[in-house]
């Protein structure tokens, strides 16, 4: 699928073979999961692994999720931005989504920080402006949403579509279970009932709101509801237990994680103009609410961000390849999260946020301000797959994981289609799909990228060097709920771009005598920046131009047995 419609078809195709065994458990997927669900009931199936499609009868397959179905298009947005109704934001409403259409953004989500103010001043002022924008900007999709703090961990974008309860969905939700106002005295319009928001004593809070929102669903109120975590491992507070209690609790609601947070302009160094801060602002370390098991090593540190990306998604076998690893649907994005952007000249206007919901108008001093963000699109990308440029069908499309994470305008589109060369489903699936496939059949996986074919907003027509197929095999669910690593997840494949490429690149690859289910995504790289076995390379604080390391990061496919 392509962002442009207008592209050239120049092919480099590159054919090549391979083999996935589980070498610890080569039983069916099918096999190990009606074990696991047998000890769950019913109601476990939905919540454990998500919407998984039952088998009608004996070994058939069941429908495919996702089923390719050709080249289609993809819809660009940014589901973290900030304005004037955040405390430390600025922007009006109107020139976020301006900034947002100028950078190629189809869609874009208005996510203010969740607390006491915003709930009880804010959510109410910003419904109006949103609304206004939508009939400015009729070609940029608008949604309201807001920033969550999330009970015992960090923070999540929470959004709806458009609808007559919208701001009543979000108004009651923020009252009720945003961790800043769970933590903040009644005195001070708060409601006192966990020391902190981060604390361990939030959790429970959290599992309920995501079951709120999922309720709102279910009886009509919206038509569909969505949580994505932000800037996961940026303080260590998301611990491996709460990624899988929240999918678990909401499966239609909790969907996802940003795979790169914002703020990408921060580790620009000094003597460049820029901030010198950490990529991505992550420069912490470990603290009281952080999860053990992230403590940074000799070797790597889960609290800095790796070619841009959040080290949860960086990692080869970790934390998102041992959620995938148990055939849990979980995505990725890339956000701007701006609050203030690098080299604009306004500054926060002078209203009082606590008391009011609003910093009230930005003030343009005429002078560039050095800031961490970039506008929305003008760096990251999230490209989603949809049937048409609606509210809803992108939010289903973001929802079923036709979802693309995409820096500096590395690829234009990507189109993947995973199929059984065997007696199984020989139509196949895309990217956050699952197929079922033959014990013993070959698996084919093939893959066009179409390549950047204007400049970057840097000035640069980026140009890609690599694309690494990542597998591993379904396990099932872990039985330490605090797993972070995915140990049998490999790189099978890389596949070089040649640099007099242009257009669309081809590569195929098949996994020959499939005997266990698995999954396999996708990655791509400048090749600028990596380590000698091809990772990304650990970024620098205060030493990290984003520009000259870029990376997309594909969801999964799912590849299940019977």
């Amino acid at each position: 699928m392509s962002h442009d419609h207008h592209h050239t078809h120049e092919h480099h195709h590159q054919d090549v073979e391979g083999s996935w065994r589980d070498a610890e458990d080569d039983r069916p997927l099918s096999v190990a999961r009606r074990r696991f669900l047998a000890g769950l009931g019913a109601a476990g199936v939905a919540t454990t692994l998500g919407a998984l499609p039952a088998h009608a009868h004996g070994d058939r397959p069941a429908t495919p999720v996702n089923p390719w179905g050709g080249r289609g298009r993809w819809f660009a947005g940014d589901h973290h931005i900030h304005t004037k109704y955040s405390s430390d934001g600025q922007y009006e409403v109107a020139q976020q989504v301006a900034k947002a259409r100028e950078h190629g953004l189809d869609w874009v989500v208005i996510t203010d920080h969740g607390g006491v103010a915003h709930e009880k001043f804010s959510i109410g002022q910003v419904a109006p402006d949103i609304e206004q924008a939508r009939k400015s900007y009729r070609d940029v999709l608008v949604y309201q949403g807001l920033e969550w703090n999330i009970p015992g961990a960090e923070h999540a974008t929470v959004f709806l579509p458009p609808g007559r309860s919208t701001v009543d969905i979000l108004r009651a939700f923020e009252a009720a279970y945003d961790g800043g106002v769970l933590s903040t005295p009644v005195a001070s319009g708060g409601k006192g009932l966990i020391t902190r928001s981060t604390s361990a004593a939030g959790e429970p809070y959290a599992l309920a709101a995501l079951r709120y929102l999922e309720a709102q669903v279910l009886s009509g109120r919206t038509e569909i509801a969505l949580m994505f975590a932000n800037h996961p491992s940026r303080r260590g507070v998301d611990s491996p237990h709460e990624f899988r209690g929240w999918r678990d609790a909401a499966p239609g609601v909790a969907v996802g994680m940003e795979g790169a947070p914002g703020h990408q302009a921060a580790g620009i160094p000094t003597a460049n103009g820029g901030r010198g801060a950490a990529r991505g602002l992550y420069d912490a370390s470990p603290n009281q609410d952080s999860f053990p098991g992230f403590a940074p090593t000799a070797t790597e540190n889960p609290y800095r961000t790796y070619g841009g990306f959040d080290w949860m998604t960086a990692k080869v076998g970790g934390l998102w390849d041992s959620l995938l690893a148990e055939g849990r649907p979980w995505w990725v994005t890339a956000t701007s999260d701006a609050h203030r952007v690098h080299r604009d000249t306004h500054v926060q206007g002078t209203g009082n946020h606590n008391e009011t919901g609003s910093k009230g108008a930005p003030i343009d001093t005429g002078v560039p301000q050095v800031e961490g963000d970039y506008w929305p699109g003008f760096y990251s990308s999230t490209l989603v797959g949809a049937s048409s440029k609606s509210y809803v069908d992108v939010m289903r499309g973001m929802q079923a994981g036709k979802v693309v994470a995409v820096h500096g305008r590395i690829v234009d589109g990507l189109s993947v289609r995973v199929r059984s060369l065997g007696e199984g489903d020989n139509r196949g699936v895309t990217i956050g799909g699952r197929t079922f496939v033959r014990r013993g059949d070959d698996v084919e996986v093939v893959i066009e990228v179409d390549l950047a074919r204007g400049a970057n907003f840097a000035g640069v027509v980026p140009r890609l060097a690599k694309v690494d197929l990542i597998a591993g095999p379904i396990t099932g669910p872990a039985a330490d709920r605090d797993a972070f690593t995915a140990p049998a997840t490999t790189v099978v494949k890389s596949f070089e771009v040649a640099r007099t490429a242009r257009g669309t690149v081809r590569f195929t690859h098949v996994f020959r005598r499939v005997e266990g289910a698995f999954y396999l995504r996708l990655r791509g790289s400048d090749g600028n920046r990596l380590t000698s076995d091809g990772h990304p390379v650990m970024d620098v604080i205060g030493a990290a131009d984003p520009w000259s390391d870029l990376w997309f990061y594909a969801n999964p496919v799912f590849v299940d047995v019977i």
